[in-house]
């Protein structure tokens, strides 16, 4: 590896906003329908109670959620500096706390990203969806008890498989009912397959991205970060993965549970691979999970995930209007606020499903006409029945993109353009066009006058080659951070507002500096699957280093009954289920769960054999000569620059 020196820090501060953005945002303020005020009458409607601030504390006295630095969002008008869409959007987030979807069903709103919906059964509570962290879900636990007095969890039932869903369970579910197992922990089918696919097989680098999605190192403020569209931002504190007890498979499956009966749907491939809805008819509520929120959804969110199905979306909302349309009294979903009354609800779920059928089928008409994504997102206009419906604005997806993730999905990275077959990587196209623009200072003078006219999508673009070129070019990089700040401003998108103004904050103070990336916790590790963890290890072999290496090793795991062979070859990790090589270099006995703790550096591995708990057979310094050839992944890297640490 070859390592750079970093950039230094620059003393720039966040700037104003430009006449340009100004101008855009006094004719948002013409263009939209902000008379509407019943969503602010929704999002504050049944209301009990909250804890000030919605301040949660770990018990090591870490604040891990808080909404008292968006106080500024008090403000009824918004600034120059925020799009008065998105504006009005972070406003109506900020109300937390618990409240009264109907007599029976509860929501605990504002206390993380996510919503945790309660609903009362015959015995005690079945909890939707268990927040991001265990801190955020035992407080939700404990402002539901304060209001409704405590009563036992009956059941947990997870919508999908996102981690705001799932991450707090252990703070509703403690180790004895854990370990009972009375409690049935319900989610869609597939739902580990999709967990740890998406969370943890690439979760280095979708942690990183998530960074310029949610913001979480911007100030909070007007001139930074204001909400990331379904809630405010990503919630700290521990995390932990508990594997489903009852899956669901089919539509139309029903489970009674403490005596409620739901009615499920299945909507895999939506907003989550796995993901499903469900319907009370004893409360008459609707839960469309993630799929009918209030604003338009990624279709590729940033932090990237596999390519969701617009079409396939917008048929899951047809089908749940066919299974229940007319029969709800409430809808509320794992996000936002709730919406009630039968005619309001249909209406919602019509027009999110035409939202995306449109964006779907027109995407695919231009696409057939032979524009490219980039052409496609530049052309493609909602018709104005869609534009003026609140809840179809592009705060967390955007049509922009999302066109661009539809024609991904179809056709691929590739717009058949034979120049983009295969480009210079960022750094070498930068010095090139750095030289056929004439060098940095006549790039500079162009991009200043553009910049004036405001012109700042193209200025961006130029720049970026100039920085590429030329890492430690301070103008070019203080004119880059102004660039992306003005288009940051500008964006309605909150998820695009907090890319331009997290990539303006590194171009002038570099990367966040963090601490190193903690283990999974031993309770996440128990809850994959032997051959999910081998994945896990696959992905981590540094190829170039493995290259002419055979290593072959078996295992036995006594408390699972498993057994496997992992081979290394062809600088590939591979493994076999159910079988034993004769000619491998060292067999280990274990019980899975000791494997667990080594992962989680409870212990060591020489620890284990010689505290008995791992027999060995052959040459043991074998799979010590495996583990040297994984990498460590980096919490950090470059995004707007060039590597600074170069990987083979």
């Amino acid at each position: 590896m070859n390592q750079a020196a970093p950039i230094e820090a620059s003393k720039e501060m966040p700037k104003e906003a430009t006449a340009p953005v100004v101008a855009q945002h006094a004719a948002t303020l013409k263009a939209l329908p902000f008379s509407d005020t019943r969503d602010f009458d929704d999002a504050a409607r049944g209301f009990l109670g909250t804890v000030e601030n919605a301040k949660i504390v770990s018990p090591q006295g870490r604040t891990v959620w808080s909404l008292e630095p968006y106080g500024f969002l008090s403000a009824e008008a918004a600034p120059p500096t925020v799009d008065p869409s998105l504006w009005r959007q972070s406003r109506l987030n900020m109300h937390h706390g618990l409240f009264e979807v109907l007599p029976g069903v509860y929501q605990v709103r504002g206390l993380d990203i996510a919503n945790m919906t309660l609903i009362e059964g015959e015995r005690g509570v079945i909890v939707v969806d268990t927040l991001t962290s265990i801190e955020g879900a035992r407080a939700a636990m404990e402002l539901y008890f304060q209001h409704r007095g405590e009563r036992p969890v009956t059941a947990v039932i997870f919508t999908h498989t996102h981690t705001d869903h799932w991450g707090g369970a252990r703070g509703v579910l403690g180790d004895e009912l854990l370990a009972g197992g009375t409690v049935p922990i319900i989610a869609p089918n597939l739902f580990m397959e999709h967990a740890v696919s998406e969370n943890i097989i690439a979760g280095p680098a979708m942690l990183r991205r998530a960074q310029y999605q949610f913001g979480p190192f911007l100030a909070k403020g007007v001139r930074g970060q204001v909400d990331c569209g379904l809630g405010k931002t990503m919630a700290a504190g521990g995390v932990a993965l508990v594997r489903p007890t009852d899956l669901i498979m089919t539509t139309g499956d029903r489970r009674t549970i403490d005596g409620v009966e739901f009615e499920f749907q299945m909507a895999p491939n939506s907003e989550a691979p796995a993901e499903m809805h469900f319907f009370i008819a004893r409360y008459k509520l609707l839960n469309l999970a993630e799929n009918c929120t209030h604003n338009f959804h990624n279709l590729l969110p940033f932090r990237g995930a596999d390519v969701r199905d617009a079409l396939a979306w917008s048929k899951y909302l047809g089908e749940a209007l066919q299974m229940w349309g007319g029969k709800a009294d409430a809808m509320c979903g794992q996000h936002h606020w709730p919406v009630w009354g039968q005619e309001r609800i249909d209406t919602m779920i019509r027009q999110q499903r035409d939202l995306y059928k449109f964006a779907h089928d027109q995407t695919i008409r231009l696409m057939n006409h032979g524009l490219t994504a980039s052409e496609i997102a530049e052309t493609i206009r909602l018709p104005e029945s869609l534009e003026g419906a609140w809840h179809g604005r592009g705060y967390y997806g955007h049509i922009r993109h999302n066109v661009k993730a539809i024609y991904q999905k179809y056709l691929g990275w590739y717009d058949a353009n034979p120049v983009n077959l295969d480009r210079l990587p960022p750094l070498e196209s930068g010095k090139k066009y750095v030289e056929y623009m004439g060098g940095a200072d006549a790039i500079l003078a162009r991009a200043r006058a553009d910049f004036a006219k405001g012109e700042f999508r193209f200025v961006a673009q130029a720049l970026s080659h100039l920085v590429f070129a030329e890492p430690d070019n301070q103008a070019a990089r203080a004119m880059l951070a102004d660039t992306f700040e003005q288009l940051g401003y500008a964006s309605e998108s909150a998820t695009w507002r907090n890319a331009y103004l997290f990539g303006a904050q590194e171009l002038r103070q570099g990367m966040p500096k963090t601490p190193p990336r903690s283990t999974m916790p031993r309770e996440t590790l128990a809850a994959l699957r032997t051959e999910q963890l081998w994945d896990v290890l696959g992905v981590r072999l540094n190829g170039p280093k493995a290259e002419g290496k055979r290593i072959v090793l078996n295992w036995n795991f006594t408390d699972t009954g498993e057994s496997f062979i992992l081979n290394l070859e062809n600088a590939a990790l591979t493994y076999v289920a159910g079988a034993q090589a004769s000619d491998a270099d060292a067999g280990f006995t274990l019980p899975r769960s000791v494997l667990d703790e080594v992962i989680a550096r409870l212990t060591t591995f020489p620890e284990a054999v010689s505290g008995g708990r791992i027999a060995v057979t052959g040459n043991p310094m074998r799979l010590a000569e495996l583990m040297s050839l994984m990498d460590e992944f980096p919490r950090m890297f470059e995004i707007v620059e060039p590597k600074r640490t170069m990987v083979s």
